[in-house]
């Protein structure tokens, strides 16, 4: 019988393998944050220079998709330069590769003009051609505009400088945003709103409500040719307030980085204040103030105040009763708030508002103890009563905002009026309810509020 022939081998064939299952790199992302580096240029020459003055924008994230990042690029580095001559921009796009990790690729050059819109410039040098082509850009638009107040460089500020300009360096000059050239001033300026201005949003260049304050600088250069530097700018609504008269609200204030911290805020604050007095408005009032603003504007009205006769007697008549002492000791403690006619005395002739002369108020009171040392125990338990009142709702007969729509003429669909109801539950909604927490944040409050005011205060005297 024969044997069972075994299958030949085929010599050609390999062992079967497994086949491996490859996986691409997911992309991460990059924040905007860490590859966009932003510089204010005032010549052709500081373009790409190692002096040039750099921004730091307060969120570059927000404008790169929903969770701020960048996604299908290797080695990206983007270097934008914004002029401060015509306010034009070019950003400079330099990566090693593309690739598309799962999230796409983002759209750089829309993804930009979400910020810089038309003043984005596509080429290099069309960018800087317009350090020339423009280098009259603000003397321009500002022509037609009223010029309110001139500082000469010594400092002193002639409210009568209309009459006469030879001797002034910084005006400021108002423009009607209704106006085509206002306007056109704004729009070149809204990246640098986006940019610099926490929470911003472009105000509207068609509602002639609003109206441009812009700072500026004047300067002969060696050729004798007066150049215009904008040093910045605040933008100012007027509302109708009934029956017969209006009121300003400072909707949005900027100086520019290279000039910040030199006392142009509170310049561009004090011209604002005297218009208010000046135009016989109801009130100035300021729109969600940030706190280092906060801190500019009540030390403008402090220097005010100081030399406002009517008040002298409340704050006098205050600062007595306090230094009587042993007030950190009582159960209760008054807030010590200002005599109705006091509030209505600053407001009809100084054109601070309520809330802003209640701020105010606190620092006279602490100025007018001398010495403040001694005093200090009881100071701080008044303020501790007014915070206390104003987030918890205790004795303070109001709180909580609610908004009610109003008909207008200009445009229906916006138009409301804010006022601030007798129901505490607002107020107290973001304090933890845990009682231990709860005295943690208000003593945390107090805090920071008695910060502040030694700071307005060592300001004022340094003045």
């Amino acid at each position: 019988m024969g044997q069972k022939q075994q299958p030949t081998a085929d010599p050609i064939s390999e062992p079967k393998k497994r086949r491996r299952v490859g996986f691409s790199n997911i992309d991460d992302g990059i924040e905007a944050n860490q590859c966009i580096l932003i510089y204010l240029v005032s010549s052709k020459e500081e373009v790409g220079a190692s002096h040039s003055f750099r921004i730091s924008p307060v969120d570059l994230n927000s404008f790169f998709d929903e969770d701020g990042k960048i996604y299908g690029y290797n080695g990206l580095k983007i270097t934008i330069w914004v002029s401060s001559i015509s306010f034009h921009a070019f950003a400079d796009i330099k990566f090693q590769s593309t690739s598309d990790g799962g999230k796409g690729i983002t759209d750089l050059k829309s993804s930009l003009q979400r910020i810089f819109a038309d003043t984005l410039v596509d080429n290099k040098d069309d960018f800087l051609q317009t350090f020339s082509t423009e280098s009259h850009f603000v003397r321009s638009v500002i022509s037609d505009g009223e010029i309110l107040q001139h500082k000469t460089s010594n400092g002193h500020v002639d409210s009568n400088s209309h009459l006469g300009t030879a001797a002034s360096d910084v005006e400021v000059v108002r423009m009607v945003i209704g106006n085509t050239a206002a306007g056109h001033l704004y729009s070149r300026l809204v990246p640098l709103v986006l940019l610099l201005i926490d929470g911003s949003n472009p105000i509207d260049v068609d509602d002639p409500g609003w109206e441009l304050y812009v700072l500026i600088q004047k300067k002969s250069d060696e050729q004798g040719d007066g150049q215009h530097k904008l040093l910045g700018f605040t933008a100012v609504y007027r509302f109708y307030h009934y029956p017969d008269s209006t009121r300003l609200r400072l909707s949005q204030i900027l100086v520019l980085p290279p000039y910040q911290h030199k006392g142009y805020g509170g310049h561009l604050v004090e011209v604002l204040s005297n218009v208010a007095i000046l135009e016989d408005v109801y009130d100035l009032t300021v729109e969600e103030p940030l706190d280092y603003f906060q801190h500019v504007r009540t030390s403008v009205d402090i220097k005010r105040l100081l030399l406002f006769a009517p008040i002298q007697d409340a704050v006098n008549s205050t600062v007595s009763y306090l230094k009587q002492g042993k007030l950190s000791k009582k159960t209760h403690v008054p807030c010590f708030n200002p005599p109705a006619s006091a509030v209505e005395d600053v407001r009809k002739t100084l054109k601070i508002n309520r809330i802003q002369f209640l701020q105010c108020w606190e620092v006279l009171i602490y100025l007018g103890l001398d010495p403040v040392d001694k005093y200090m125990e009881d100071f701080v338990a008044i303020i501790s009563s007014r915070v206390k009142a104003d987030v918890l709702g205790k004795d303070s007969g109001s709180s909580g905002k609610q908004v009610v729509e109003v008909p207008s003429d200009y445009n229906p669909e916006m138009s409301f009026v804010m006022f601030r109801s007798q129901d505490s539950e607002a107020a107290r909604g973001w304090i933890d309810e845990n009682q231990t927490n709860q005295e943690e944040q208000l003593q945390q409050l107090v805090d920071e509020r008695v910060k502040e005011i030694k700071l307005i205060a060592q300001k004022v005297h340094h003045v």
